[in-house]
């Protein structure tokens, strides 16, 4: 079996130009099915074959994630990642069938994604120039500022943001160069304030952490504090930071900002289309949840608001 995972593996990198992260989150969730198969069958993984999994197989495992108390978004994740297998699997002549073509997917909860108002994105924003507290000093306030005025200003995933180079920015134009999903490139503008905040990291904060790398050049648009390139985890931590110091309750993520950046675009009158090229959405729907959220948005201030609601 791992003979072909691996060949698989390759595929989704040469083939779909899958990020390394979507490859490790293929791999991660079949490793886990195959240890479930071999485990049922009364075999070790090794000898596991394709052929063995059957659709009845397939939804004992389906059961089995279940029960663990899996979210419905994660059991679809894995799903599609071994549909991608055996898909992969019949093309290269090792299965005859496909045998997840007769096992239905779970339905797929359809839960509105959490939006900011407008007046708590500002407070998120601005939180690392108002100095309260002692959560970050000195050049990291000033990237984190430019971090999260990025992301409200532009709506790019967290992968997109820490994958940004120097070279990826037009300050005067005000536009970021972004490599989305499928390495597919896309303009992106950015506002006044997110360009003020990036000039301010670009001359009083790179520079200064760029120090912590004794020098050495490195490409990144945004650094750690040793002089690297920040990752996800480390942004995901700037912005619970900042939330909790900017007094908003809930949780906030980067797709937080990502989901507030398309809702106050359509509040503010803005055309579906041109808000599904901003995001990178490969397809309409996608970005049609937005539209749903909005209107909800909407009947809430009414109801909240009109006397006779």
């Amino acid at each position: 079996m791992y003979q072909y995972l691996d060949r698989f593996l390759i595929f989704l990198q040469t083939g779909r130009r899958a990020s390394a992260r979507t490859v490790e989150e293929y791999q991660k969730d079949i490793f886990g099915g195959i240890d479930f198969f071999a485990g049922a069958l009364g075999i070790s993984d090794e000898e596991l074959a394709p052929r063995q999994i059957t659709p009845a197989l397939l939804r004992r495992y389906l059961a089995h994630l279940t029960d663990r108390g899996l979210s419905r978004s994660s059991l679809l994740r894995k799903l599609s990642a071994w549909r991608s297998f055996m898909r992969f699997l019949c093309r290269e002549g090792v299965l005859k069938e496909n045998p997840l073509r007769v096992v239905a997917s779970p339905r797929r909860e359809k839960r509105l994604p959490r939006v900011l108002y407008q007046r708590e994105a500002k407070r998120l924003v601005e939180a690392p120039s108002q100095g309260r507290g002692n959560l970050r000093a000195g050049p990291l306030r000033v990237r984190d500022r430019a971090i999260l005025e990025v992301l409200y200003a532009s709506g790019i995933r967290i992968s997109e943001l820490v994958g940004l180079q120097i070279g990826d920015v037009d300050l005067d134009g005000g536009y970021l160069r972004v490599l989305g999903k499928g390495s597919k490139e896309r303009l992106v503008p950015i506002g006044q304030y997110a360009v003020k905040a990036l000039k301010a990291y670009l001359r009083r904060g790179r520079p200064q952490l760029l120090k912590e790398k004794g020098g050495r050049f490195e490409g990144a648009l945004f650094l750690n504090k040793y002089g690297g390139r920040i990752s996800t985890r480390g942004v995901r931590g700037v912005i619970k930071g900042y939330a909790a110091e900017a007094g908003i309750e809930g949780g906030v993520s980067p797709h937080t900002l990502r989901h507030s950046f398309a809702t106050h675009l359509l509040d503010g009158g803005a055309d579906l289309r041109a808000v599904q090229d901003l995001l990178g959405h490969a397809r309409l729907s996608t970005t049609q949840v937005y539209t749903h959220l909005s209107k909800e948005r909407l009947r809430r201030v009414y109801n909240r608001t009109h006397p006779r609601a």
